[in-house]
């Protein structure tokens, strides 16, 4: 399903994800309102929506959208790369957050990513993400709130934190990426969350990995 409130953009995203990319879009909505109530009658894989609509903005709506169809993945499509905005709708629990300017090809593999249960946040706003969180540093201290995690898992984290995929993260450590999915859908059991991204906010905020072995790997992917 297709959210947003500016007519041309709504049905120009449909028809491209329909005709180029043959995925069967359900129904489309103006308004957050309105997404929320064809989410619960629908109960679409995947529901792509703005982040600023006027009756219901797009966090409250993702709330909505997940507790009317928990199974349902939502990916953010906006203008927007404020902090606020992208810290907001993960916490959310969207599965993915891109913007508007994206590449059609990427706005796809986003979708087809939520659809599998993987998440996708657009590189020019991950870092500044973790960097927000950084900025006020662990929620609670680790040894107080930590989860049992491997060493293995702690590894897979650290990875996961940095803005690799399972494929990447599965060659960094030699094992395949179904293995990894595997430890990934372990740790996001551990930790009490519903996707990586809210994953690797977590282990931000409450200091669960290396910062220092994170930055080094994302600056290694550049």
């Amino acid at each position: 399903m297709v959210v947003d409130d500016h007519e041309l953009f709504r049905s120009g995203l449909r028809r491209l994800l329909e005709n180029e990319a043959g995925m069967t879009v359900v129904a489309d909505a103006r308004r957050g309102a309105e997404a929320v109530q064809r989410a619960r009658e629908l109960r679409p894989d995947v529901v792509v929506l703005d982040v600023n609509m006027p009756d219901m903005n797009g966090i409250d709506a993702t709330r909505g959208i997940l507790q009317a169809s928990p199974a349902t993945a939502v990916i953010m499509l906006t203008i927007s790369d404020a902090g606020d905005d992208v810290l907001n709708a993960v916490l959310a629990g969207a599965s993915g957050y891109l913007l508007k300017d994206a590449p059609l090809p990427e706005i796809i593999s986003a979708i087809r990513a939520a659809g599998a249960g993987e998440s996708m946040i657009a590189p020019r706003v991950a870092g500044g993400l973790l960097d927000r969180l950084r900025d006020h540093g662990p929620d609670t201290p680790a040894a107080s709130v930590a989860p049992e995690l491997s060493e293995r898992e702690v590894e897979v984290l650290t990875l996961l934190v940095a803005g690799y995929d399972n494929v990447g993260i599965g060659s960094h450590v030699h094992l395949s990426a179904s293995t990894i999915k595997h430890h990934v859908s372990s740790i996001l059991d551990k930790l009490g969350v519903d996707n990586r991204i809210q994953a690797a906010v977590l282990a931000v905020r409450r200091g669960l990995v290396d910062e220092r072995a994170s930055d080094e790997e994302r600056r290694a992917r550049r």
